[in-house]
């Protein structure tokens, strides 16, 4: 057992992908909080959150540049568990840090979600909005979107009959995006020089938004059995996750690695598996696609926790249990899964054989409440 994550960082990483069995569990973002401190001294200088990309643009410019004020930051910056206690304590360790070194050695803040959820998707509009307005353009888009209503309700995901995502407004929508972003690259050579790098890139990140809510909003049109429906809407959120991971890594290529934090079964090496209103759904996530692309530059660190809580009874990964008091960092080789007591947590995934097979390590939180408390 270990509780140093320098022992599971092998000199070919790029990407360390730490997942959570668990949104609802405290004590993993405290605990992503003080590996990531560990790792910044290693030579890490970015982290990526599960949370929406654009948000995530205004907490690092308060994190590098003391943009704004915290309290709006946390309000703005965060598309999921914004209101976490742990974040808010990442947001200024992170301000701290960087308040007193260069922009080159300063630690960046991402998010590499796409603006949505599993069941509700918003309008492109504002998105392509920005990007029109950064290309000073005067193209008329509000008209073309229609009511913002009819693309952020729950029905427009759930029921592909109240989707707009392949009406002729949405195809029209899809090639009007293209251009903005074709425009974009084919005047990089004037745009970045009269604004700057950061804020073309910042145009480019609201298009790429923009794009993935189109091709979203068309998954959930398709008229097949709702399985595959669902299925392709989930593999569609993943590979929009894995398109900002690939280019905050090219954002960050020269500076030093990134720290992925997630959910596991976004996370994961191995194909996931959601069980939901009798169907069985399945799909790649990020990590899967990530780890088939970096190859050994992609390691993957798995979630587990104990008794909680957060629903988990004392049988919950008995089988790691007794191996650390509080927690503990241990190489997933060898490790055999056991069976999970129930939970009332809708966001528990009990690891599976094959997720801890794919994983390189395990982080197994035995004592949540303690850690919460500031006992560990």
């Amino acid at each position: 057992m270990s509780q140093n994550i320098r022992d599971f960082v092998p000199p070919t990483c790029e990407l360390l992908a730490f997942g959570e069995p668990t949104h609802q569990e405290p004590a993993f973002p405290l605990l992503r909080n003080a590996l990531f401190a560990q790792l910044v001294e290693l030579g890490f200088r970015s982290i990526a959150l599960e949370s929406d990309r654009v948000a995530a643009l205004t907490v690092d410019d308060y994190v590098r540049h003391g943009i704004g004020s915290l309290d709006e930051v946390m309000r703005t910056g965060f598309s999921h568990f914004g209101d976490l206690a742990a974040n808010r304590e990442l947001v200024v360790w992170m301000r701290d840090y960087n308040a007193s070194r260069p922009p080159a050695e300063r630690v960046a803040f991402y998010g590499f979600d796409a603006p949505l959820d599993n069941t509700s998707a918003p309008s492109p509009r504002r998105y392509l909005e920005f990007a029109r307005d950064y290309l000073r353009l005067e193209t008329e888009i509000a008209d073309l979107a229609g009511d913002d209503e009819r693309w952020h309700r729950d029905e427009a995901i759930l029921d592909p009959a109240m989707s707009p995502g392949d009406t002729e407004e949405a195809r029209r929508l899809q090639a009007l995006a293209d251009n903005l972003l074709n425009t974009l690259y084919a005047r990089a050579p004037e745009l970045i020089p009269a604004t700057s790098e950061a804020e073309w890139r910042r145009a480019a990140v609201h298009l790429t938004a923009a794009l993935g809510l189109l091709r979203y909003h068309r998954q959930s049109a398709r008229r097949v059995d709702e399985a595959t429906r669902i299925s392709g809407l989930l593999a569609t959120r993943d590979v929009l996750m894995t398109e900002n991971i690939r280019d905050i890594r090219d954002i960050e290529a020269q500076r030093g690695p990134t720290l992925l934090y997630g959910h596991n079964v976004h996370l994961q090496r191995n194909l996931s598996t959601m069980p939901m209103a009798g169907m069985i759904l399945q799909w790649y996530g990020a990590g899967a696609i990530l780890s088939s692309l970096f190859g050994e530059r992609f390691t993957f660190l798995a979630g587990s926790l104990g008794p909680s809580p957060s629903g988990l009874d004392e049988l919950a990964e008995a089988g790691l249990q007794h191996r650390s008091v509080t927690w503990g960092l241990f190489p997933a080789a060898g490790m055999t899964a056991t069976p999970t007591g129930p939970t009332s947590d809708p966001s528990y995934f009990p690891l599976e054989q094959k997720t801890i097979d794919g994983a390189d390590a395990i982080l197994h939180i035995a004592e949540s409440v303690a850690l919460v408390a500031g006992d560990a």
